[in-house]
């Protein structure tokens, strides 16, 4: 095994996620005692997520581009690329603002400093996340060639016997709203309800706890179930392991993601509330940032979903060379 192979294997090893994960605590812990990040403090947790966000995104881009064999591997790359792209351009934006002093309250003024480590973690376990899925998409692509190989002819045709799909009048109701709901151009749909929706309650540079509770729920509800379609989805295809380890990255991303929106919001919603007497100083700055965040977390559950279509379409065309459905490790 080459020197390259052996680090490579290294990275992705579990022990080594979990060490950074237990690494990115021990740092925030540490950082935090005093109540207060200095600059040089998130100047060094802020460098440390872009190099870690960008250079993950440019291996899986490099896996989309040179894998060959199967072509929704490609896809599952791709669907993996997008949605790292938006949670990536959040984490420069925050940063470049907090460094340049452009920030001023986030969630909870007097808990910021909280509310930034529970950020920063909830990154670090997504990034960790996405690793862990690209290892397993990869093996999934390995699995499949295989097959295809034994299989002969079936390689070549099996993307045409694919049923390409029912009628919207010959599915029934459960099926009908996902097919819709996975549909590109209604995430298309989606996402230009979100930028509308930002650009009216942000445009007197105000938003009240009822527009707050509106676009929190909004991202609750796409997060959750999201979260809840990749558990089922999960457990359809247990028999295909490779497949399940896959879904389980992404539901561990998705649930870090999740909680730092919810961790974020009820914050908010405390402030807005009135609850806490602290008083914040108008910056419009902060307004767009918050929309900045919304547009990222809107884009990122849409990316997902698809990337869940694909993973969908995978385990179909799979079958179709190994109807059993069993594959080792």
């Amino acid at each position: 095994m080459s020197i390259q192979e052996s680090s490579g294997k290294a990275i992705f090893d579990k022990r080594t996620l979990v060490l950074i994960v237990v690494v990115a605590i021990l740092w925030r812990t540490v950082i935090s005692l005093d109540g207060k990040i200095a600059f040089w403090e998130s100047l060094c947790s802020g460098i440390t997520l872009i190099l870690f966000g960008w250079v993950l995104f440019a291996y899986v881009y490099y896996k989309y581009m040179k894998t060959t064999g199967w072509a929704i591997s490609n896809w599952l790359y791709q669907g993996i690329t997008v949605s790292m792209v938006s949670i990536n351009v959040y984490v420069v934006i925050y940063y470049v603002m907090r460094w340049y002093k452009l920030l001023h309250t986030e969630a909870y003024l007097p808990m910021d400093f909280l509310f930034r480590d529970i950020r920063y973690l909830s990154l670090v376990v997504f990034y960790c996340a996405v690793i862990w899925s690209a290892k397993y998409v990869q093996k999934m692509h390995d699995d499949y060639v295989s097959l295809s190989k034994e299989k002969g002819l079936m390689h070549f045709i099996s993307p045409f016997l694919y049923t390409r799909g029912k009628t919207l009048r010959e599915m029934g109701l459960t099926e009908l709203i996902g097919t819709v709901i996975a549909d590109e151009r209604t995430l298309m749909v989606i996402v230009g309800l979100a930028f509308l929706w930002r650009t009216v309650i942000s445009f007197n540079f105000n938003i009240s706890i009822v527009e707050s509770v509106c676009s929190g729920v909004a991202l609750f509800i796409m997060g959750w179930l999201f979260f809840a379609y990749i558990a089922a989805r999960s457990m359809k295809q247990k028999e295909w392991l490779n497949s399940v380890r896959a879904y389980q990255g992404v539901a561990i991303g998705v649930i870090a993601i999740n909680i730092y929106a919810l961790v974020y919001y009820a914050m908010r919603w405390y402030r807005l509330a009135g609850v806490g007497d602290v008083s914040e100083a108008f910056v419009p700055l902060d307004y767009i940032f918050r929309d900045a965040r919304f547009f990222a977390l809107v884009i990122f559950y849409c990316a997902s979903i698809v990337l869940s279509k694909f993973m969908k379409r995978a385990y179909e065309e799979y079958q179709l060379l190994a109807p059993e459905a069993k594959t080792s490790q």
